[in-house]
């Protein structure tokens, strides 16, 4: 049973599905419906419900693996929210396949033996480029009652889990991202709340998407795009 984690796939925009092919990825072929992987935000095939979303699901579905993701900020979020929800591993999803799977905000699921905390959303950058309701949705950015059940689930397991998959980076990081990509700092109210996680709890490593591209942070706070990686992986081992 294995968990792997990769970055943002952005639906057909960036015919993200093909880092998942046997042929980019070969080992996916030797997976079974036990090992998962977490897609950081922005996965992007629930988009329009069209029967190009409905064929890359029934992809997905097809594949060996269990296929999570985090939501990003590139996500359609009123058919995010029609989807049935249903508990898996300890916490709540949205099912759109039996295997493919919603991770909701805020929610602690215990996969193979480790706990993963979930929460995803982000600002977009380039939504006055974007039509609300069509191609950007205020739902991008948590509520506070979302950051307050993230809060409460945190409470139950005392504050500490092995990994964090977040769509957004913490609040200094993502300061220091967007210098680097030339990005507005939005310094943001999930920012913030991610700073706040990040200063209280106990965890192992920190994934998250958002800023495109592969990179160790620091020791515990890994940048993941288009590379696939073990949860368990560390920066002395990339």
């Amino acid at each position: 049973m294995s968990i792997f984690v990769t970055g943002d796939v952005h639906g057909v925009a960036e015919y993200g599905a093909s880092r998942f092919s046997s042929r980019v990825w070969p080992l996916g072929r030797t997976l079974t419906r036990d090992d998962v992987m977490i897609v950081a935000g922005d996965f992007g095939f629930i988009w329009s419900g069209s029967n190009t979303d409905k064929y890359w699901l029934d992809w997905f579905e097809s594949k060996p693996w269990t296929t999570c993701f985090v939501d990003g900020n590139h996500e359609n979020y009123h058919l995010l929210a029609g989807l049935p929800i249903r508990e898996w591993n300890g916490g709540l999803v949205h099912e759109a396949r039996p295997h493919v799977l919603h991770l909701m905000r805020g929610e602690v699921f215990d996969i193979a033996g480790n706990t993963v905390l979930a929460m995803g959303g982000a600002a977009s950058h380039d939504k006055q480029w974007r039509r609300e309701g069509k191609t950007w949705w205020p739902e991008e950015m948590p509520s506070e009652s979302e950051m307050e059940y993230c809060r409460a689930s945190l409470d139950r397991v005392g504050w500490k889990v092995d990994y964090v998959v977040t769509h957004e980076a913490p609040v200094d990081l993502a300061d220091e991202l967007c210098m680097e990509c030339n990005r507005e700092f939005y310094d943001d109210s999930l920012q913030a709340f991610l700073g706040e996680l990040d200063g209280r709890l106990d965890y192992r490593t920190w994934f998250f998407g958002h800023y495109h591209d592969d990179e160790w942070r620091d020791d515990k706070h890994r940048l993941i795009y288009q590379d696939i990686v073990p949860i368990e992986a560390r920066c002395t081992d990339e």
